[in-house]
């Protein structure tokens, strides 16, 4: 049977991909198509498992859903995480109890509360501990339970039982990826199902996801998202990623940039 062209160009996107990242805008040119043509090729290939998607184009995937060391998610899309984090604080307000998961993007809230007041922290994102642990007005509640190092956070039946025993004002999730109508992808079991714990203590849900994760799928695992909840991400995001959360009725958009009135 013939390849499609569409196939042949995304066969070719791969070969490209495979010598380093490469971005949109030069994919297009290239190939002599929209960007919004090349957008639906690398999403179709992320979807496949057979690339990650970066800040404004794509990288090769070594192995199937191989899951980011915390080195490399800590030097991935930096200014994004931080511009995402600030809006998040803008939703924290003196008084709030908030849950606080592992990840990358969730530390750097936690940085953009240091000098907040009145603030009760609990969470798994060691990480996050040396930073939290400074604050005078934050009183912080540090989850036990196994250690997994990939994400520097702790998992397990341990971490579950303790949350059981509390209740939260917000909460504010990391993901490895983020599907409209389905949920949370992550690498582990523990990992979707103490996230699901944390949204069953939480009163508001928080997602903070920066472009690339949104429509990822690779990971095996995931946590459902089936009560209200606001999706924060950065303006690297673009109108056929954010579509399907804008369309779906349970999902509140916001949209970090640059500058002191980034956020919509």
């Amino acid at each position: 049977m013939a390849i499609s062209k569409t196939e042949k160009r995304r066969q070719t996107i791969l070969g490209i991909v495979s010598g380093g990242d490469a971005n949109v805008e030069a994919l297009s040119r290239h190939f002599g198509v929209s960007e919004s043509t090349i957008r639906r090729d690398l999403a179709e290939l992320a979807l496949d498992g057979r690339i990650v998607r970066t800040y404004g184009g794509a990288a090769l995937l070594h192995g199937h859903g191989r899951e980011p060391s915390l080195d490399e998610r800590i030097q991935l899309h930096s200014d994004q995480k931080a511009m995402i984090a600030r809006l998040a604080a803008r939703h924290v307000q003196a008084g709030d109890s908030l849950i606080l998961d592992a990840g990358t993007t969730t530390a750097a809230l936690a940085r953009a509360l240091a000098g907040r007041e009145q603030l009760h922290i609990l969470t798994n994102n060691i990480s996050a501990l040396s930073t939290l642990a400074r604050e005078e007005g934050i009183e912080l509640t540090v989850l036990g339970g196994s250690v997994r190092r990939l994400s520097m956070g702790t998992v397990g039946p341990l971490a579950e039982l303790m949350l059981g025993r509390i209740t939260a004002d917000k909460v504010f999730l990391g993901a490895d990826g983020l599907a409209a109508g389905r949920g949370l992808c992550e690498a582990t079991q523990e990992q979707a199902s103490l996230k699901s714990r944390m949204i069953a203590q939480a009163g508001d849900i928080y997602v903070l996801a920066d472009a690339t994760k949104l429509g990822y799928t690779g990971q095996q695992a995931w946590t459902p998202l089936e009560r209200p909840w606001t999706l924060v991400t950065d303006a690297g995001a673009s109108a056929e990623q954010l579509a399907p959360f804008r369309a779906d009725p349970m999902v509140t958009v916001l949209v970090a940039s640059e500058g002191p009135g980034e956020g919509g």
